[in-house]
């Protein structure tokens, strides 16, 4: 066990018996006010029912039967004023078990899905009417609002930066995922009306801004509380050779293997630069490779494990969150990120892989690059890539400067 580990769990463990000793004195003070409330109420009711049965001079069994009707009558009326005392002051318990993580649950909080405390600004408003989160379903603008949705929504989003130069090659990837699932179309191009004779683009969404990158669209439009919903988000390139994937058996593994962060294996081909990405024949899934001589000084970190590329990553929703934080507003490219993914789940090396079974081929079309400007005697994709490398500089020195300065916390946090 690593000095890290050792500190973690009894950080753990003092945050356990910290929280144990704040219900002990909230059930203290609980108490305390039933002892100085309750018997000056309850104390007329039952001397009351007992002067009562003293004075019946009844037979024995008839003073039995009395004094268990005095006995359930106080009973009860302890019950009355204990639910009382909680619902007044909304006492907050802290439980769990070994199949749900621990939640806080609001006594007298009516609304189950409402936050728990007022985000920041709607302090005016009731807890009640909050929505803190939203979702990318599409809705009718007629009928009962509880009927737009089917029973079961998609709980998976698939989105493709896209040209219409790469119109067929898109077409054949949406086709290896389900119909249900949804289909997102970030256009760096502005041409979004000739994708109308497909039919699935039909009931696709379609966000146009030109020459922006996936990771621009990812920053402004997939916000953690947008997709929410969705249980796995694929942010992929348009250049990908699909023919053997399968959507649904590439979920399966996923799940199979506890996957938060993962991409479809790479065959090798032309454009390939990891060897972590490379298919493997012999295996589903791998978490770690052998790289070349010098690249990896952990075979533990990036590029030998805890490590995909950008180019058609998936995350859960939890991993999202987290990665989502970390893109840069300025830094559209997102090189750099694929070596800092890791950040976001733990242990990395267990949580990130790469998909053998379901496996496509980067067909490499340099699309994006046509989007740049030419200056300085240079081609428009050459000043596209030197701002690639250049963003990629930036973002370690950013990352570098923030654990220096403390900012990258390595204390146990909530689970999302």
């Amino acid at each position: 066990m690593s000095i890290r580990e050792g500190y973690r769990i009894r950080l753990g463990s003092f945050k356990k018996q910290q929280q144990q000793q704040q219900q002990q004195q909230q059930v203290a003070q609980a108490q305390e006010e039933l002892r100085s409330s309750s018997p000056r109420v309850l104390e007329p009711l039952c001397s009351a029912s007992s002067h009562m049965a003293s004075r019946s001079g009844s037979p024995k069994k008839r003073n039995e039967t009395l004094r268990l009707i005095v006995i359930t009558f106080c009973g009860v009326a302890l019950g009355f004023f204990i639910g009382i005392f909680f619902t007044r002051f909304g006492l907050t318990y802290r439980l769990g078990n070994d199949f749900l993580r621990a939640q806080d649950i609001q006594l007298n909080d009516p609304a189950a899905s409402s936050p728990s405390r007022h985000p920041r600004g709607t302090e005016g408003l009731p807890l009640g009417i909050i929505v803190p989160e939203t979702d990318l379903y599409q809705r009718r603008l007629w009928g009962n609002p509880s009927e737009d949705l089917p029973s079961s929504p998609s709980k998976y989003l698939v989105t493709f930066t896209v040209g219409i130069k790469q119109k067929e090659i898109v077409n054949k990837a949406v086709a290896k995922f389900p119909k249900e699932w949804t289909i997102l179309l970030f256009h760096y191009d502005g041409v979004t009306d000739d994708w109308d004779d497909l039919e699935w683009s039909k009931t696709a969404i379609h966000i146009s801004a030109k020459k922006q990158t996936k990771w621009w669209y990812a920053k402004r439009f997939l916000h953690p509380d947008v997709v929410a919903p969705y249980d796995y988000i694929f942010i992929w390139d348009e250049d990908l050779d699909v023919e053997n994937f399968d959507g649904e058996k590439y979920i399966h593994l996923v799940r199979k293997y506890g996957l938060e962060i993962s991409q479809p294996a790479l065959e090798p081909d032309k454009g390939l630069t990891w060897q972590m990405t490379k298919r493997r024949g012999d295996v589903e899934v791998h978490k770690t490779t052998e790289e070349r001589p010098g690249w990896c000084t952990n075979p533990l970190l990036p590029p030998c494990a805890g490590f995909v590329e950008i180019m058609a990553p998936v995350f859960s929703k939890k991993a999202w969150r987290c990665v989502w934080h970390m893109i840069q507003n300025d830094l559209v490219h997102g090189w750099g990120l694929d070596f800092s993914m890791r950040r976001c789940v733990e242990p990395a090396h267990e949580k990130i892989g790469v998909v053998d079974s379901q496996y496509i081929k980067h067909q490499v079309v340099p699309s994006l690059g046509q989007q740049g400007e030419a200056s300085d005697g240079k081609q428009p994709w050459e000043g596209v890539r030197e701002r690639c490398r250049f963003e990629w500089k930036i973002f370690s020195d950013r990352i570098e400067a923030a654990e220096a300065h403390g900012a990258v916390s390595s204390l146990p946090t909530e689970p999302l």
